[in-house]
């Protein structure tokens, strides 16, 4: 296996996430924002080591599963912790459903690779799009410094719960003709 800097900064995403879980259970003051930035810091790193790959043409085996893997399961956690915070349904409602299309739209590519198509399912700009919105909610709503800024984070993750449907219906629609063929 060879490591270079996006494939250690990947692996540096995966060694946060029990101390973003734990900062987010620390029983001090400062743990809100302990855990968001720990997560900003998750965030910045899941783009920064893509943008490196491509930039200096790093891209390997490893890093390009591990990516992903890294980037679904810290935002899964998040999510989780989200909606236990919050303990709302309509916080633990879009949870829910963002991470049901992660598995849905997961199972999708993997599905359409085997028959030869996993371009069809290629993230769109409204996945991109989606993805800040999810991001920037959560690390509002993991700090909570105030009010606002919570109420404004659990109005864009409610965005980005939109936002998910709509992906998730655009990568269906793509792959229907597969789905549907007997």
């Amino acid at each position: 296996m060879q490591y270079n800097i996006p494939t250690l900064l990947t692996l540096f995403r995966v060694i946060l996430i029990p101390f973003f879980v734990l900062a987010f259970y620390l029983p001090v003051v400062w743990a809100p924002f302990a855990c968001a930035l720990i997560f900003f810091i998750a965030a910045v790193t899941d783009w920064f080591d893509g943008y490196l790959a491509r930039r200096w043409n790093q891209s390997t085996r490893f890093g390009a599963f591990l990516d992903p893997v890294a980037d679904k399961v810290m935002v899964a956690i998040a999510m989780v912790l989200v909606a236990e915070h919050y303990h709302t349904w309509w916080v633990t409602l879009p949870a829910a459903t963002m991470i049901a299309r992660e598995i849905i739209i997961s199972a999708l590519r993997e599905w359409m690779a085997e028959l030869g198509k996993r371009s069809s399912v290629a993230v769109s700009w409204i996945g991109k799009v989606k993805t800040t919105a999810q991001m920037t909610a959560l690390v509002w709503m993991l700090w909570r410094p105030n009010m606002w800024v919570e109420w404004a984070g659990i109005a864009l993750f409610l965005v980005a719960a939109v936002l998910t449907l709509w992906s998730m219906l655009q990568y269906l629609n793509a792959a229907r003709g597969d789905l549907l063929q007997e």
